[in-house]
């Protein structure tokens, strides 16, 4: 809705109903189990219950980050230095809002706090889930790895087992459950996780909620969609790669000296002239919300998802940078002033600089350095930088944690590539150097090349290594 002039849009505040019809298709008011009409959901938004567990996800993140950490501030006037992106599905864009509220409630924002940016993409250059259908050799190959699973498990002892339980409830025309039914096996395993997150009114016959045939069902579904990411490195490039590449652009743009990687990918040519392409500007925080499925590739791609189970509900990710501890110069001691004394601590202090996607760089840094071309060094695979530049690299870790629990890099365990003692701090380095392999020059070239090809590797690629 446009005001008189124009200028500026405002949006129409309204109370929505669903309509559908009955036996003989008359229109009628959709209502809930207990005749209720409002807060009924369509497919694909979120429900009252993940509305609640993506605010406590935002409640846990103002806590550790804010309130722990002190790395955020307690109150902002504007979302200025925080990064928020999600996918076009009404529940991510749901869930992101919801995450942010919880880490900043309407008592931690000044009275005069605009309304945030959301960064979404098109379709077709969407990389924060697995795009089968903007990227053909993706869902090729994605094809070939859910029939061999379907190969492998239609008409084993385990299915069949799964078929004396629910193949009552499937579609008449087939009674059949398998890895490629319809439904398959993998909404068949949603809806029952879904149904599990809600109240009883949701629930299926019990049969669907047997401890062993759920078990089976989570084996084979990690299976079909984890196991290309397991073995094969253009899986991985397609898949997430591109994704994965922005993080790590992002975090090594901010470390090394000439800082235009990091800004520019984030606020474009405008940057060097003094505009974000969003208006956004020092960039300290970055969420971005995604689905189950691309949680489960970006572990598995980093060689850290082997036998765990498919991801619950509001799980999350976080890729953290650390800079190493720096001593302090005892004849350049700060004055005894509380500002210099917490400047001098913040600079010796091991904290993490960023949460989920890195901390972004400040386009202050790179407007004061002038207008000279950027490097994009950071996009660069480690075995092209020049001496000086991999040293820009030294000094920063790398931590990745999965629903709050350190996950450790198989690549990184080498001596050399993690922080003294402790494996899980992997150096700035050597994650750039694991992420590199499947990080394509140019995805959407990559997605439609290749299609006469083999779908899976003469050799087994292992995940979560760096270049040999």
């Amino acid at each position: 809705m446009a005001t008189k002039d124009q200028a500026h849009w405002n949006e129409t505040k309204y109370r929505r109903i669903l309509e559908t019809f009955d036996a003989d298709d008359s229109p009628i008011i959709a209502s809930g189990p207990n005749g209720e009409y409002d807060s009924i959901c369509q497919s694909g938004e979120l429900t009252d219950k993940g509305r609640a567990t993506t605010l406590a996800l935002g409640e846990w993140l103002r806590h550790l980050y804010v309130e722990q950490l002190g790395f955020m501030p307690k109150l902002i006037m504007n979302a200025d230095n925080i990064y928020l992106r999600t996918t076009p599905v009404p529940r991510a864009l749901e869930s992101l809002q919801q995450s942010f509220w919880g880490m900043y409630p309407a008592h931690t924002r000044t009275a005069q706090f605009p309304a945030p940016t959301i960064v979404t993409r098109s379709p077709a250059d969407e990389t924060l889930y697995l795009n089968k259908t903007n990227c053909r050799r993706f869902a090729q190959l994605s094809q070939a790895f859910s029939q061999r699973t379907a190969d492998h498990w239609n008409e084993s002892k385990e299915m069949n087992y799964l078929n004396k339980l629910i193949s009552t409830w499937m579609p008449l025309n087939s009674r059949r459950v398998a890895v490629d039914s319809h439904p398959s096996l993998y909404d068949i395993m949603d809806t029952i996780n879904s149904t599990l997150a809600h109240g009883l009114e949701t629930r299926l016959p019990s049969e669907f909620y047997n401890s062993k045939g759920r078990d089976i069902m989570d084996r084979i579904v990690v299976e079909e969609w984890v196991s290309g990411f397991n073995e094969s490195e253009e899986y991985r490039s397609l898949g997430v790669g591109s994704l994965v590449g922005d993080i790590v652009t992002r975090m090594a743009g901010n470390v090394i000296e000439n800082r235009h990687d990091s800004v520019l990918e984030l606020g474009g040519e405008g940057a060097k002239l003094g505009r974000s392409r969003i208006g956004e500007a020092g960039i300290r925080f970055g969420l971005s919300v995604c689905h189950d499925t691309t949680l489960a590739a970006v572990l598995a791609s980093l060689g850290t998802f082997n036998g765990k189970k498919w991801p619950p509900y509001t799980s999350h990710i976080a890729v953290e940078l650390f800079r190493k501890a720096r001593p302090i110069d005892p004849y350049n001691a700060p004055k005894t002033t509380s500002d210099s004394v917490q400047v001098r601590q913040a600079e010796t202090e091991t904290k993490p600089k960023t949460w989920w996607f890195a901390l972004f760089g400040k386009a202050k840094d790179v407007l004061d350095s002038g207008p000279s071309k950027p490097s994009v060094t950071a996009r660069r695979p480690v075995e092209d930088l020049t001496d000086q530049e991999k040293r820009g690299l030294d000094g920063y870790y790398v931590r990745l944690r999965y629903n709050d629990k350190i996950m450790t890099v198989p690549g990184c365990k080498p001596a050399g590539k993690h922080f003294p003692d402790d494996e899980s701090f992997c150096t700035l380095e050597a994650f750039k150097s694991i992420t590199d392999k499947y990080t394509p020059a140019n995805w959407k070239q990559a997605c439609s090349s290749d299609l006469d090809k083999a779908a899976f590797p003469a050799l087994l690629q292992s995940s979560g290594l760096a270049q040999s």
